[in-house]
């Protein structure tokens, strides 16, 4: 993350209007799945593949027609998820960071949602119809909450992606806050590991 620092709200909404603002959110829901009937899966988190190979979070930039930040990402989440993105609204309450870089001269903010398993899975099922599905988004990946026995498989495999700006620590500081992983064996993750 080189170059990009950490701001809050106030701050990040101070710095002018030489700044564009993006915002993205952290789609989640408790999930009571089980990977081979013993893995178990507790929370279904949603990121995507973006049309740069990376992954990251569901959103984008806000426009001048949008009246608040929410306004806009809530249009963007309705653009690249589909329909199903209108049963629920991303708040100022779900609001979790803001982050700035140089270059270019944009701040993006970072929101999380909790959704119920079924309006998750409607999202996950009218994605293919949005508006910018083939286009700015390649498709939807949830993240995997566990670690294999091996010690790879799983979340630490996951993180060896690459993903865009800050979206990885976004994903890992916001995964500890709310509290979506359980304490575990696995150095500088808090997943259980599992046989």
């Amino acid at each position: 993350m080189a170059g990009i620092r950490k701001l809050g709200l106030a701050e990040a909404l101070a710095l002018g209007p030489g700044w564009r603002h993006a915002c993205h959110a952290l789609l989640y829901a408790p999930d009571p799945g089980m990977l081979f009937g013993r893995i178990p899966l507790r929370y279904a988190v949603l990121m995507q593949m973006r049309f740069d190979g990376r992954l990251g979070f569901p959103g984008g930039f806000v426009d001048s027609q949008d009246s608040s930040l929410e306004d806009g990402l809530n249009r963007e989440l309705r653009e690249e998820l589909g329909e199903a993105a209108s049963a629920f609204s991303v708040e100022r309450a779900e609001y979790r960071s803001s982050h700035a870089g140089a270059r270019p001269r944009v701040v993006t903010h970072f929101y999380a949602k909790q959704l119920t398993l079924e309006q998750l899975e409607a999202v996950e099922a009218g994605a293919p119809r949005a508006k910018d599905h083939g286009l700015e988004v390649l498709g939807l990946v949830r993240v995997p909450l566990y670690t294999l026995r091996d010690g790879v498989g799983g979340l630490p495999a996951f993180l060896e992606n690459s993903f865009i700006g800050a979206a990885r620590e976004q994903l890992l500081e916001a995964l500890q806050d709310l509290g979506l992983l359980e304490s575990g064996s696995v150095p500088g993750l808090k997943t259980p590991v599992h046989q």
